[in-house]
């Protein structure tokens, strides 16, 4: 069978964690595998500085995006692959190797997976997770304190001048392209139980 390939991306905090978690646990392990864009960020050394000298982590170019298409090609024509998790450079988190292997579902999930057009190109399925500002922001916010060590100060000034500005120019357009957009301003269940009963097919026929 050939790998049905989806792509998932969305704005910062629109729930892309919370739908991928969802989604792969309705799922027997070879079914299904995620290979996640934010596992690709390049070394904080190497990473862009906006005018104030801050690295800017919402930069098509933070990611190592040809790293990311070789290993897509890869686990598409049935080999495994091995990356290490990236922890944003949160000391309290301890980076392990994430493995990925080959199965009838492949998830390609990032913020720039629509952006590069020969790998928009690549997808069976695209899916875009919306999400008003307000409430991505407010998750934003709960999200760096706990899991990336970020003061308000700093979510904050991230938000205003990488984050939403990335959204408007390298997300947001490709919007109308994709092929289901699931609103996730309260829940998702029923988009997801409407994903995981197409998914299913897929692979099962029924």
């Amino acid at each position: 069978m050939k790998p049905y390939l989806v792509g998932i991306t969305g704005g910062s905090a629109s729930g892309k964690t919370l739908l991928l978690q969802k989604l792969l646990s309705a799922f027997e392990e070879n079914e299904i595998c995620l290979v996640s864009q934010d596992n690709y960020y390049k070394d904080q050394s190497l990473q862009p500085l906006d005018d104030n000298g801050i690295p800017n982590y919402d930069q098509p170019e933070s990611i190592d995006q040809e790293k990311f298409k070789e290993d897509l090609k890869k686990i598409k024509s049935g080999a495994s692959i091995e990356i290490k998790e990236y922890t944003f450079n949160n000391p309290n988190r301890e980076a392990c190797t994430v493995t990925c292997k080959p199965a009838p579902i492949i998830i390609a999930e990032g913020i720039f997976i629509f952006y590069y057009e020969a790998l928009a190109k690549q997808f069976d399925l695209k899916i875009f997770l919306d999400a008003q500002e307000h409430i991505k922001l407010k998750r934003r916010i709960a999200r760096d304190q706990k899991e990336r060590g970020y003061n308000v100060e700093d979510v904050l000034y991230r938000y205003e001048h990488h984050v939403s500005p990335t959204y408007k120019k390298y997300i947001e357009p490709f919007k109308e392209e994709a092929d289901l957009i699931i609103p996730n301003n309260k829940h998702l269940d029923k988009a997801l139980e409407v994903l995981i009963a197409f998914l299913k097919h897929k692979i099962h026929g029924k």
